[in-house]
């Protein structure tokens, strides 16, 4: 089986709950307490974000970066690190101008327009550094008013369970879009315990690692005889 294919089998069971708020899979140890299951609304805190077009952005230099909903649905995965992902700069802008729009690290943006159901995928912020960063077009930010660890919420939601509560929500016929009013009818599944939430982010971490690596190895090469030297 793919490695792509085992580990969204594992994604799926981890992040999707049974009819005791547990999900299907999880780390041994002392791991036994439900899962927290919440409305959207109670986990998520609003982040105004800006409707700038690509023109007006740049790769060059500036002070301030934003997020395109473009580079959402295309370049990011599950967590964008802004130390080593390419996010454009806005031209001549100041961060005083965009100091109620400016993201922290864990926070969400939501890519609210697609040409396809992958509307609603999903980034969590990291790597910060000294050049702030916002939330750009067609894109929907969130803060989380739970304390999260790294990595959990990128994950969980681009999960199948989380994605498949926002398909009946997606509305439009060539462009499908996805609205705040309809994000705030799901709910959100996530262990209490932050070390489980670690763990879990770590554990997808290293998947999309294994992965990569995977996809730079020759084509008629199978994922259980990979050795390191044969990485082109």
């Amino acid at each position: 089986m793919p490695i792509e294919v085992e580990a969204s089998i594992i994604h799926n069971r981890i992040m999707t709950a049974n009819q005791n708020h547990e999900p299907g899979v999880r780390f041994s140890g002392s791991f036994t307490f439900a899962w927290e299951q919440r409305r959207f609304d109670e986990v998520f805190s609003p982040i105004p974000n800006n409707t700038l077009s690509r023109a007006d952005l740049n790769y060059d230099d500036g002070k301030i970066k934003s997020v395109h909903y473009g580079d959402i649905l295309i370049k990011y995965g599950a967590v964008v690190d802004c130390r080593i992902d390419v996010i454009p700069f806005i031209t001549g802008a100041e961060p005083l101008d965009y100091k109620s729009l400016i993201l922290q690290n864990g926070d969400v943006l939501i890519a609210d327009a697609a040409e396809d159901e992958t509307v609603g995928k999903a980034t969590e912020i990291a790597g910060i550094t000294d050049i702030p960063v916002v939330s750009g077009l067609h894109t929907i930010a969130y803060r989380p008013k739970v304390k999260m660890k790294p990595n959990y919420l990128g994950y969980y939601m681009n999960s199948p369970s989380y994605h498949s509560q926002l398909l009946p929500l997606m509305q439009g016929i060539k462009v499908l879009s996805i609205s705040r009013t309809n994000l705030a009818k799901t709910t959100v599944f996530y262990p209490a315990a932050e070390q489980e939430q670690a763990q879990i982010g770590q554990l997808f971490v290293g998947l999309d690692h294994l992965i990569t690596l995977h996809q730079r190895m020759p084509c008629d090469s199978g994922f259980d005889e990979y050795k390191e030297d044969e990485i082109c």
